[in-house]
């Protein structure tokens, strides 16, 4: 997200320091895919679900169903937010929306990570994965 825009979330953040991303530990798997699709630039629905599908080399499709579901739920955690900028019309579907990761998202997708690092640490310390190559 550029730094010059700040969103509702940000707001609440900064002034509320204690904000953990702990409570929505361990992150369901969809979810953590759909932060990790909007974490580098604003994607719409459609794009995600593209993302994803690529990303896992087609491992993991999500349904349109699943997607706004977990869309929903993330809007309303604050998770990620619906742009209000738009792509010039000539250029995009005017009924598509975007989304963009707000900096509590951005927390909880690294916690996440960090926790889904740990697990892998645990599982090779026990000899059940490879070490790092």
């Amino acid at each position: 997200m550029p730094a010059s825009v700040i969103s509702d979330t940000d707001i609440v953040i900064a002034m509320n320091p204690e904000v953990d991303p702990a409570p929505f530990l361990p992150v369901p798997l969809a979810t953590f895919h759909i932060l990790l699709a909007v974490a580098e630039e604003s994607r719409h629905g459609y794009a995600i679900i593209q993302d994803v599908e690529t990303r896992t080399n087609g491992s993991l499709r999500l349904s349109p169903g699943t997607l706004y579901r977990s869309i929903q739920r993330m809007l309303d955690d604050g998770l990620i937010e619906e742009m209000r900028e738009r792509p010039a019309p000539e250029l995009d579907d005017e009924r598509r929306r975007y989304y963009r990761i707000t900096r509590l998202g951005g927390a909880v997708a690294r916690a996440e990570a960090q926790r889904l690092s740990d697990l892998v640490g645990f599982a090779r310390a026990a000899g059940l994965a490879p070490e790092k190559i």
